[in-house]
């Protein structure tokens, strides 16, 4: 017979946040093994310059495809594949920290699946976003443009949650706030490039997806149309 004191005081994480997490590290460990030449030979200390190569989304290839219209499925991926291609092991800890949390408020709330739509979408429309908004020739790497996108879902269910209790709506905006801040006078007192655009398209992308993702809310979005 099982009792209230059975029940974990911690929630246990979504598989999908889980494998998530999973992947990202299970590729960083690889990289950062390679170059200490733990795994893989000599040849292993290039890994992640390759990967970078091979899968970092790129504004000039985007800009030949569109002007060529060809769209070649090793460029294509790109979109999807960059955020798993992190610049260290730092910026790979601070991605799966961000996707431990907010993913896991996301895919209780929205389910996994929704949330998984989101990770994969927002790192794919800010891609696009950065290879058009910006001029940069930089190539984009890392995983913080879909983790915004986390961050865009989770203030949509902050920003729901205080209309329902008739509280200022805008303060749901402090995090993405501070972070757009943070990364502002980061840029100015040591120089960066332009992947902010990423994560504020990233940012947005998961914040309207959060309309037509939280359950029912495609069917309530329908019920509106035809009402008008």
């Amino acid at each position: 017979m099982s009792s209230d004191n059975d029940t974990s005081p911690v929630n246990p994480l979504p598989p999908v946040v889980v494998a998530l997490v999973l992947f990202i590290m299970g590729i960083e460990l690889a990289f950062s093994f390679g170059a200490r030449g733990i795994v893989g030979g000599p040849q292993a200390v290039g890994w992640r310059l390759a990967a970078m190569q091979s899968y970092a989304f790129s504004p000039d290839i985007l800009a030949w495809m569109w002007e060529s219209g060809r769209w070649p499925v090793e460029h294509v991926i790109r979109f999807v594949t960059y955020p798993f291609v992190n610049v260290s092991f730092t910026q790979s800890l601070f991605v799966c920290v961000f996707v431990l949390a907010m993913g896991k408020m996301v895919a209780e709330s929205f389910g996994s699946l929704a949330m998984l739509v989101v990770f994969v979408a927002s790192g794919a429309v800010g891609a696009l976003g950065y290879g058009v908004l910006t001029s940069s020739p930089m190539a984009l790497v890392g995983g913080f443009p879909p983790v915004y996108g986390l961050i865009g879902a989770f203030t949509w269910l902050l920003w729901r949650n205080l209309s329902r209790v008739g509280e200022n709506q805008a303060r749901a905006f402090s995090l993405i706030a501070f972070l757009m801040g943070a990364q502002l006078l980061f840029g100015l007192l040591f120089g960066g490039g332009l992947d902010w655009v990423a994560d504020l398209v990233g940012f947005a992308t998961g914040f309207v997806l959060s309309f037509f993702l939280v359950p029912g809310g495609w069917s309530r979005i329908r019920g509106r149309i035809r009402h008008d």
